[in-house]
């Protein structure tokens, strides 16, 4: 008679800041239920941005046109993004247990997610938590091994003040972008032709010049 493989269920509690830190991350809370005991369970998860689940005011939209373009083009534009993938080492457990996941922050602005979460002022981000894996339990005195089925998912709102309060408490009044060398060699000279204080100062004197 073939084995049973045990049913895996899997929700997200909740979300907070991981701390201690040396660079922004944020921990999610899974909660795990099995109708078996499982000795060990590797757990990929994929974390995606559910964009289209969540309303947009103008001003959003307007932060958001980089990513979907203007808004008589969201109805064919906007659609999911990809945030992290991680792997996850759960120990065994009877029952139910919870596990952390912890996912990497980043100010920068090349990064899809991060112009994504920067431009919603409040509010919530819709996640879909997407696991695949393998769990590892006994069929009788046998370690068995089976993949999770390919439809185990979670949903999440997470809000939206999780994040800007992490970059906030991280880099305080302050955003990071990357330049080419070539482009940073030529702001820098202009920051000395200048005898400019800073960075601020040299990029404000751009922008003032360019009505910008």
């Amino acid at each position: 008679m073939p084995p049973t493989t045990p049913a895996l269920r899997i929700g997200v509690r909740g979300v907070e800041a991981a701390e201690p830190a040396v660079a922004p991350a944020l921990r999610f809370q899974l909660d795990l239920e099995a109708d078996a005991p499982i000795r060990a369970l590797t757990l990929a998860t994929q974390i995606r941005i559910d964009a289209p689940a969540r309303g947009y005011d103008d001003g959003s939209r307007e932060r958001l046109a980089e990513l979907f373009g203007p808004p008589a083009t969201w109805s064919r534009n906007l659609a999911s993004l990809l945030w992290t993938q991680t792997v996850t080492h759960v120990p065994g457990f009877d029952g139910a247990t919870t596990t952390p996941v912890t996912v990497p922050c980043t100010y920068d602005f090349d990064v899809a997610a991060t112009k994504y979460l920067h431009g919603l002022a409040d509010g919530e981000v819709p996640l879909r938590f997407l696991f695949t894996g393998t769990l590892f339990y006994l069929d009788g005195e046998r370690l068995q091994a089976a993949h999770l089925p390919w439809d185990t998912e979670a949903g999440f709102a997470m809000p939206v003040k999780a994040w800007h309060d992490l970059m906030d408490r991280h880099f305080p009044r302050t955003a990071w972008i990357r330049l080419e060398r070539d482009t940073f060699d030529r702001l820098y000279a202009h920051r000395v032709r200048h005898t400019l204080p800073c960075w601020d100062d040299a990029v404000r004197s751009l922008l003032e010049t360019s009505g910008g």
